[in-house]
């Protein structure tokens, strides 16, 4: 994924029912000069062209393909700046979009899954084998990011309360699929409940 235009945006962005919600987004694309850009939480079942130009912009709005919230839970929206990529051979599954991206430029095609894991912890040993079913590609150039709602390590975590089956599963998960962690760099957690003592992720 070595291209000089190749700038990705990932973001658990919890709505985008508001314009001023997509108008944030809107800032943070443009301010980092993303090319990619994977949303998830959008809480809307329908994502049309309008609300992709404003909240990702012009360059994104023929080059995009939506998860749709159930009723006002999760959404995944993948959307790609056209002057630089294309989208292809989507997969919808219940939490998760894949696609093929093909670089312009060189042609070069990798994949990427953006997902959106369940809260529920019985659901979210379906996800983990919903993940392991989706079609590695051959060329083996396979991007998997979003929220999972899931950690395998303790230290992802501020406090002592921890699903140590659900960790191992997922852990087994990211060995069957022969994934490498990017690690996080410039802070602890991805995720945080905003309260006075915060539970971190």
């Amino acid at each position: 994924m070595a291209q000089r235009n190749c700038k990705l945006l990932n973001w658990n962005v919890r709505g985008l029912n508001d314009n001023a919600r997509r108008d944030a987004v809107s800032e943070l694309v443009r301010d980092t000069g993303a090319t990619i850009v994977c949303l998830q939480e959008t809480k809307l079942q329908q994502l049309d062209a309008h609300i992709v130009t404003r909240t990702v912009g012009q360059c994104f709005v023929n080059s995009f393909d939506v998860l749709p919230a159930v009723q006002t839970r999760g959404g995944i929206l993948l959307a790609v700046n056209e002057n630089y990529f294309e989208l292809s051979n989507v997969l919808l599954t219940t939490h998760a979009i894949t696609a093929t991206i093909t670089m312009r430029a060189t042609n070069t095609q990798w994949q990427i899954t953006v997902v959106y894991g369940p809260q529920r912890d019985d659901d979210k040993i379906l996800f983990l084998q919903e993940l392991k079913n989706i079609p590695a590609p051959s060329h083996q150039r396979w991007l998997i990011l979003g929220d999972f709602n899931l950690i395998y390590q303790a230290e992802d975590k501020n406090n002592t309360n921890l699903n140590r089956r659900l960790m191992g599963s997922f852990k087994a998960t990211i060995d069957d699929l022969g994934l490498k962690e990017i690690k996080l760099n410039g802070r602890r957690f991805t995720w945080t409940n905003e309260q006075t003592n915060p539970t971190n992720d």
